[in-house]
Protein backbone atom coordinates (compact mmCIF):
# COMPACT_ATOMS: atom_id res chain seq x y z
CA UNK A 1 0.00 0.00 0.00
CA UNK A 2 1.16 3.47 -0.86
CA UNK A 3 0.08 7.00 0.06
CA UNK A 4 -0.72 9.25 -2.91
CA UNK A 5 -3.03 12.05 -4.02
CA UNK A 6 -5.60 12.02 -6.82
CA UNK A 7 -8.68 13.87 -8.08
CA UNK A 8 -12.23 12.57 -8.31
CA UNK A 9 -15.29 13.75 -10.22
CA UNK A 10 -18.22 13.23 -7.85
CA UNK A 11 -21.29 11.99 -9.74
CA UNK A 12 -23.25 9.71 -7.41
CA UNK A 13 -23.82 11.92 -4.36
CA UNK A 14 -21.91 14.85 -2.87
CA UNK A 15 -18.88 14.23 -0.68
CA UNK A 16 -17.85 16.05 2.48
CA UNK A 17 -14.47 17.39 3.52
CA UNK A 18 -12.60 14.80 5.64
CA UNK A 19 -15.00 12.06 4.54
CA UNK A 20 -13.37 8.62 4.66
CA UNK A 21 -14.23 5.92 2.10
CA UNK A 22 -12.91 2.37 2.26
CA UNK A 23 -12.75 0.00 -0.67
CA UNK A 24 -11.41 -3.50 -0.06
CA UNK A 25 -12.55 -7.12 -0.22
CA UNK A 26 -15.37 -6.34 2.23
CA UNK A 27 -16.35 -2.88 0.96
CA UNK A 28 -17.57 -2.74 -2.64
CA UNK A 29 -18.82 -0.06 -5.01
CA UNK A 30 -22.25 0.42 -6.51
CA UNK A 31 -20.90 -1.27 -9.64
CA UNK A 32 -20.47 -4.44 -7.57
CA UNK A 33 -24.15 -4.45 -6.59
CA UNK A 34 -25.33 -3.95 -10.19
CA UNK A 35 -22.98 -6.63 -11.53
CA UNK A 36 -23.77 -9.21 -8.85
CA UNK A 37 -27.49 -8.74 -9.52
CA UNK A 38 -26.75 -10.09 -13.04
CA UNK A 39 -24.32 -12.87 -12.08
CA UNK A 40 -26.88 -15.69 -12.37
CA UNK A 41 -27.97 -14.37 -15.79
CA UNK A 42 -24.34 -14.26 -16.94
CA UNK A 43 -23.93 -17.93 -16.00
CA UNK A 44 -27.08 -18.79 -18.00
CA UNK A 45 -25.78 -16.81 -20.99
CA UNK A 46 -22.50 -18.73 -20.98
CA UNK A 47 -24.37 -22.05 -20.74
CA UNK A 48 -26.59 -21.24 -23.73
CA UNK A 49 -25.23 -18.22 -25.64
CA UNK A 50 -27.44 -18.69 -28.70
CA UNK A 51 -30.51 -18.04 -26.56
CA UNK A 52 -29.28 -14.53 -25.70
CA UNK A 53 -28.66 -12.66 -28.94
CA UNK A 54 -29.85 -9.18 -27.93
CA UNK A 55 -28.25 -8.09 -24.66
CA UNK A 56 -29.22 -4.93 -22.79
CA UNK A 57 -26.58 -2.48 -21.54
CA UNK A 58 -26.38 -3.60 -17.90
CA UNK A 59 -26.02 -7.23 -18.92
CA UNK A 60 -23.12 -6.35 -21.24
CA UNK A 61 -21.53 -4.44 -18.36
CA UNK A 62 -21.93 -7.46 -16.05
CA UNK A 63 -20.37 -9.77 -18.65
CA UNK A 64 -17.41 -7.38 -19.00
CA UNK A 65 -16.89 -6.70 -15.31
CA UNK A 66 -17.08 -10.36 -14.31
CA UNK A 67 -14.49 -11.24 -16.97
CA UNK A 68 -12.28 -8.35 -15.86
CA UNK A 69 -12.55 -9.48 -12.25
CA UNK A 70 -11.71 -13.10 -13.08
CA UNK A 71 -8.58 -12.10 -14.99
CA UNK A 72 -7.57 -9.63 -12.28
CA UNK A 73 -7.91 -12.26 -9.55
CA UNK A 74 -5.98 -14.84 -11.60
CA UNK A 75 -3.14 -12.71 -12.99
CA UNK A 76 -3.10 -9.33 -11.24
CA UNK A 77 -4.30 -9.81 -7.65
CA UNK A 78 -2.37 -6.72 -6.45
CA UNK A 79 -4.40 -4.44 -8.73
CA UNK A 80 -7.57 -2.92 -7.28
CA UNK A 81 -10.82 -4.60 -8.24
CA UNK A 82 -13.02 -2.49 -10.48
CA UNK A 83 -15.86 -3.75 -8.25
CA UNK A 84 -14.29 -2.31 -5.09
CA UNK A 85 -12.60 0.89 -6.15
CA UNK A 86 -13.04 4.54 -6.93
CA UNK A 87 -12.38 5.99 -10.38
CA UNK A 88 -10.01 8.95 -10.18
CA UNK A 89 -7.51 11.03 -12.16
CA UNK A 90 -3.89 11.54 -11.31
CA UNK A 91 -3.92 15.03 -12.84
CA UNK A 92 -6.38 17.84 -12.13
CA UNK A 93 -6.61 18.64 -15.86
CA UNK A 94 -7.77 15.09 -16.59
CA UNK A 95 -10.41 15.25 -13.85
CA UNK A 96 -11.76 18.49 -15.32
CA UNK A 97 -11.94 16.82 -18.75
CA UNK A 98 -13.86 13.86 -17.25
CA UNK A 99 -16.27 16.29 -15.52
CA UNK A 100 -16.88 18.08 -18.83
CA UNK A 101 -17.41 14.72 -20.58
CA UNK A 102 -19.90 13.51 -17.96
CA UNK A 103 -21.83 16.77 -18.19
CA UNK A 104 -21.96 16.49 -21.99
CA UNK A 105 -23.69 13.12 -21.51
CA UNK A 106 -26.20 14.66 -19.12
CA UNK A 107 -24.73 12.85 -16.11
CA UNK A 108 -24.96 14.97 -12.94
CA UNK A 109 -21.62 16.21 -11.66
CA UNK A 110 -21.64 17.48 -8.09
CA UNK A 111 -18.05 18.20 -7.18
CA UNK A 112 -14.41 17.93 -8.07
CA UNK A 113 -12.41 16.79 -5.04
CA UNK A 114 -8.82 16.04 -4.09
CA UNK A 115 -8.26 12.76 -2.26
CA UNK A 116 -5.53 11.23 -0.16
CA UNK A 117 -5.33 7.50 -0.81
CA UNK A 118 -3.56 4.86 1.24
CA UNK A 119 -3.92 1.87 -1.02
CA UNK A 120 -3.24 0.60 -4.49
CA UNK A 121 -3.93 1.92 -7.96
CA UNK A 122 -4.12 0.85 -11.57
CA UNK A 123 -4.08 3.21 -14.54
CA UNK A 124 -5.25 1.93 -17.89
CA UNK A 125 -6.77 3.03 -21.16
CA UNK A 126 -10.55 3.37 -20.86
CA UNK A 127 -10.74 2.61 -24.59
CA UNK A 128 -9.79 -0.98 -23.64
CA UNK A 129 -13.07 -1.39 -21.79
CA UNK A 130 -15.51 -3.36 -23.89
CA UNK A 131 -19.11 -4.40 -24.20
CA UNK A 132 -19.39 -7.92 -22.86
CA UNK A 133 -20.49 -10.60 -25.32
CA UNK A 134 -22.13 -14.00 -25.00
CA UNK A 135 -18.71 -15.59 -25.68
CA UNK A 136 -16.82 -16.07 -22.41
CA UNK A 137 -13.46 -16.65 -24.13
CA UNK A 138 -13.79 -13.38 -26.04
CA UNK A 139 -14.61 -11.53 -22.83
CA UNK A 140 -11.60 -13.06 -21.05
CA UNK A 141 -9.29 -12.21 -23.96
CA UNK A 142 -10.50 -8.59 -23.92
CA UNK A 143 -10.07 -8.51 -20.13
CA UNK A 144 -6.44 -9.62 -20.50
CA UNK A 145 -5.95 -6.83 -23.05
CA UNK A 146 -7.31 -4.29 -20.53
CA UNK A 147 -5.18 -5.39 -17.56
CA UNK A 148 -2.04 -5.77 -19.69
CA UNK A 149 -2.60 -2.15 -20.74
CA UNK A 150 -2.00 -2.91 -24.42
CA UNK A 151 -2.61 -0.28 -27.12
CA UNK A 152 -6.32 0.17 -27.73
CA UNK A 153 -7.84 -1.40 -30.82
CA UNK A 154 -9.52 1.89 -31.78
CA UNK A 155 -6.14 3.41 -32.68
CA UNK A 156 -7.24 6.35 -30.55
CA UNK A 157 -5.22 8.48 -28.19
CA UNK A 158 -5.36 6.65 -24.83
CA UNK A 159 -8.10 7.83 -22.46
CA UNK A 160 -6.57 7.15 -19.08
CA UNK A 161 -8.62 6.01 -16.11
CA UNK A 162 -7.20 5.27 -12.71
CA UNK A 163 -8.86 3.07 -10.11
CA UNK A 164 -7.87 3.12 -6.44
CA UNK A 165 -8.71 1.10 -3.38
CA UNK A 166 -7.81 1.24 0.29
CA UNK A 167 -8.57 4.11 2.65
CA UNK A 168 -9.56 7.25 0.79
CA UNK A 169 -9.98 10.67 2.43
CA UNK A 170 -11.50 13.81 0.92
CA UNK A 171 -8.90 16.48 1.68
CA UNK A 172 -10.17 19.32 -0.52
CA UNK A 173 -13.34 20.24 -2.38
CA UNK A 174 -11.91 21.99 -5.41
CA UNK A 175 -15.13 22.88 -7.21
CA UNK A 176 -18.86 22.55 -6.55
CA UNK A 177 -21.21 21.97 -9.49
CA UNK A 178 -25.02 21.95 -9.40
CA UNK A 179 -25.33 22.33 -5.62
CA UNK A 180 -29.04 23.11 -6.02
CA UNK A 181 -29.55 19.67 -7.63
CA UNK A 182 -27.94 17.57 -4.87
CA UNK A 183 -29.81 14.37 -4.22
CA UNK A 184 -30.92 13.76 -0.67
CA UNK A 185 -28.27 11.75 1.14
Amino acid sequence: MQEFYVYHVVTERPMELNQIIVFDESHHSGVYERVMAKKELVEKIYENPNKYLDLEHHTKVALRELALEKVRQDKYPDYPSRLASLYVSTRLEDAISWADFFQSLGRPVYQLVKLKVIGNSFTGDAHNCFDGTTNENTNLELAHHYWENLPNKKNAEPLMETIVNGTIEVIEIIKVYQEENYKKI
